[in-house]
């Protein structure tokens, strides 16, 4: 057993990729607005390591105008083709501008006409003003690189707290709980 955190998460995630049907990447996100309610989403993981995990967004969402207020969150990967889940903790910061433009470069066009298209998480009032505005932004970028939108970019959770949890029968789960102390981490188990 490793008592690195980040470790045994890239081994768990390494074989999650390798079971999972669709989107191992694919994690909820729990934040809390100015009047402390919860709202949670489904967002994808896009990069981790020791100084944290990286998702990307609309700076304009709903998920970034929490985050702006109140930077702390919580991240939820569940793996059921392995009866796994990590849950992890902590507060986010933006990603660098060359970071997030590297990763928005790397995206298919459409993700990055979408980008521009959408006032994510804003009333729609149909499907077709959308459409038109995808429509605009393929025709103003045609033939062309597709720059970052001033108003998207990514998020990197520097985690505070990361939990392993295992299924087991009966419900006599396994537990495993990191927390950061004093820049390294502490572990022990949870009861089920």
């Amino acid at each position: 057993m490793t008592d690195d955190p980040i470790k045994l998460f890239d081994r768990w995630y390494a074989e999650a990729q390798v079971s999972e049907p669709n989107d191992a990447n694919a994690m909820a996100l729990a934040t809390v607005d100015a009047e402390a309610r919860p709202s949670v989403r489904m967002v994808l993981l896009k990069g981790h390591g020791p100084e944290g995990f990286v998702f990307y967004t609309n700076q304009r969402s709903r998920k970034a105008t929490d985050i702006a207020g109140n930077p702390n969150v919580a991240l939820l990967l569940h793996w059921k083709s392995l009866r796994r889940q990590v849950r992890i903790e902590g507060a986010v910061e933006t990603v660098s501008d060359d970071l997030a433009d590297a990763y928005f470069a790397s995206r298919h066009p459409f993700s990055q006409l979408g980008a521009w298209a959408s006032d994510q998480s804003a009333p729609l009032p149909d499907r077709e003003t959308f459409e038109a505005r995808f429509a605009e932004a393929q025709a103003r970028f045609a033939g062309g690189d597709i720059p970052r939108p001033p108003h998207w970019s990514g998020y990197r959770l520097s985690p505070t707290r990361i939990e392993f949890w295992q299924d087991r029968e009966f419900r006599l789960h396994e537990r495993r709980l990191f927390t950061r102390v004093d820049g390294g981490w502490q572990d022990g188990l949870l009861y089920p």
